[in-house]
């Protein structure tokens, strides 16, 4: 009776490779999904810093426009000939690129 308790007993290594195993799981989730996440506001965060009077950008809800003021909290953007409206600088997405929606020429 004593030897089957013996026999189901767990190995004393199992517990330190389960640790190990959980440890390397917590490393690949870190290098895999939050640091590439935290790069990526960082980024942004830059670029919102940086914008500037006359950069064509485009906001979070697809709206594109140029940047006709910069405040603190807000961008002002004038969207079609003349139209102001004004967002605050968490709501500029991306600046807009010509490969990304080029011009439109009139002949």
């Amino acid at each position: 009776m004593l030897h089957q308790i013996l026999l189901q007993a767990p190995a004393a290594g199992s517990n330190i490779s389960s640790l190990l195993f959980i440890g390397a799981m917590v490393l690949v989730f870190y290098f895999f999904m939050v640091r590439p996440q935290q790069k990526k506001i960082r980024e942004q965060k830059k670029f919102r810093e940086s914008l500037s009077k006359g950069a064509n950008v485009v906001t979070v809800g697809g709206l594109h426009g140029k940047v006709v003021a910069v405040e603190d909290t807000t961008v002002v953007l004038e969207v079609d000939r003349g139209l102001r409206l004004t967002f605050e600088k968490s709501a500029i997405a991306s600046e807009k690129t010509a490969a990304v929606a080029p011009e439109i020429t009139s002949k």
